[in-house]
């Protein structure tokens, strides 16, 4: 298999706590310093090309799209790249460590 898909974070807007959608699946989270809401992604395009279209509101996420502020690579890099599978394993398995560390995590 071919190594070709990446894992992303962006970090989101704090304003995204105020969705009912976000806070009910966070119920733990406590805005902290260092301990942003972000959102949780794979893709088979460069990280930055996936950034570029949530902002462009091509195939986005809502949370993405409306408060997507920057991409956090220092969380994903060393991840990639990966094959299909195991990206598609990765990105849920990096939400629930975000999580667990304290982050308002969105993973879709």
């Amino acid at each position: 298999m071919r190594a070709r898909h990446h894992v992303y974070v962006i970090e989101l807007d704090p304003d995204v706590w105020r969705e009912p959608k976000f806070r009910r699946a966070n119920p733990d989270y406590a805005p902290q310093p260092g301990k942003p809401c972000v959102y949780v992604g794979m893709t088979g395009l460069d990280p930055d090309t996936r950034f570029d279209q949530h902002k462009a509101n091509i195939k986005s996420n809502r949370f993405a799209h409306q408060y997507g502020l920057r991409l956090l690579p220092a969380i994903y890099q060393a991840l990639n790249p990966m094959p299909h599978a195991d990206a598609q394993f990765m990105e849920v398995d990096l939400a629930i460590r975000l999580r667990e560390a304290g982050f308002g995590v969105w993973q879709a």
